[in-house]
């Protein structure tokens, strides 16, 4: 079963990210030069691509 959005957001600030804003259900998230957007409703179901980039960007912290 696919992690929802908001799991990912919660993943993210842990590791330190900080939510830079964005435009309609995008979100821009930033950590020492490293940024990854997320786009998608907080209860939509990530897509597998999102999940691996927050898994990269946050060191492979579930």
């Amino acid at each position: 079963m696919p992690r929802k959005i908001r799991e990912l957001i919660s993943d993210l600030e842990r590791s330190g990210f900080i939510n830079r804003g964005g435009k309609g259900s995008h979100r821009n998230f930033q950590k020492s030069g490293i940024s990854v957007v997320l786009s998608g409703q907080l209860g939509d179901d990530a897509k597998p691509y999102q999940e691996r980039e927050v898994k990269r960007a946050t060191g492979g912290k579930p």
